[in-house]
């Protein structure tokens, strides 16, 4: 299944399910508003809107459709920094050993085709494509061999990162969480219609139809299950939470001359078979 959130033509969010060029409002069928609400059902939340989705009459287009961030509020969004060794060498890092963890915060992120904001105090605006992790089951020191079965699906984002600010101290937190400075969607898909734990897939970013990233899954340095258990050491994971796995090489403030995010650009990122997250860029007025 491919779920969304959108505003309804009278500025209602909802929870939908897109099929082909069209979206069934699932919301208006009975079930939950949001994503969050449907995956704290589990396996019944999953059924109820498979059997919802076989029966439904009436779709509208998704055509001038106004996304909303797949996730309404998650408790945690874990990002991890460092993913790629391409990337880490890139930034004079050294590979590390055990996953680097940062928190993203919902302020800081908007929906596929909403402006994300370059911030009026810096000209460091960068980009980074990722995948997202979305958890569908709970638990706490999950194995990695275990942990496929924690997920309930995928999504896409684009870790805009004000960079000056990121490497005013050793903590990323700062530069990484400006307010709509990120973006998260379109789609959340769910994890029977990817690969299992999104294993070779083509991963891009494009500024202004530029690619400055391109890589593969495989080349990340911790895979999805890997990830699982480093988050889950430390906190009970929940359905909703999700873990922002790391961007490939080719970031703006690494190449020479750098290439930063302005006032309007468009970037987009994409991973095979999950789709594309495209975002205007704006001056924060």
């Amino acid at each position: 299944m491919r779920l969304l959130r959108f505003k309804t033509a009278d500025g209602h969010p909802a929870l939908g399910a897109r099929v082909g060029n069209e979206v069934i409002n699932l919301t208006e069928l009975g079930l939950p508003g949001t994503l969050d609400e449907l995956l704290r059902h589990g396996h019944a939340g999953m059924a109820s809107a498979k059997a919802a989705i076989e029966k439904a009459t009436k779709k509208i287009p998704l055509a001038g459709l106004q996304y909303l961030p797949p996730l309404h509020h998650p408790h945690k969004a874990f990002a991890i920094g460092l993913n790629y060794a391409d990337h880490a060498a890139e930034g004079n890092f050294a590979k590390p050993t055990m996953p680097v963890l940062f928190q993203r915060y919902p302020t800081s992120w908007v929906a596929h085709g909403e402006a994300i904001v370059r911030p009026k105090v810096s000209t460091q605006f960068d980009y980074e494509g990722e995948f997202v992790i979305v958890i569908g089951k709970s638990g706490k020191y999950i194995k990695k061999e275990n942990a496929l079965e924690h997920i309930a699906g995928y999504s896409l984002f684009n870790d805009g990162s004000i960079r000056d600010y990121q490497f005013k101290s050793s903590q990323w937190l700062w530069g990484k969480n400006f307010d709509k400075s990120g973006s998260f969607g379109p789609e959340f898909v769910t994890a029977d219609e990817l690969p299992a734990g999104m294993k070779g897939l083509k991963i891009e970013t494009r500024l202004n139809g530029q690619v400055l990233q391109s890589a593969n899954t495989n080349d990340m340095i911790f895979d999805v299950p890997t990830l699982i258990e480093a988050c889950s050491d430390g906190m009970e994971l929940h359905p909703g939470d999700m873990i922002i796995s790391g961007t490939p090489s080719g970031v703006g403030f690494a190449r020479k001359p750098p290439i930063f995010m302005k006032h309007g650009d468009v970037c987009e990122v994409e991973v095979e078979h999950l789709g594309i997250l495209s975002n205007p860029v704006v001056d924060e007025a």
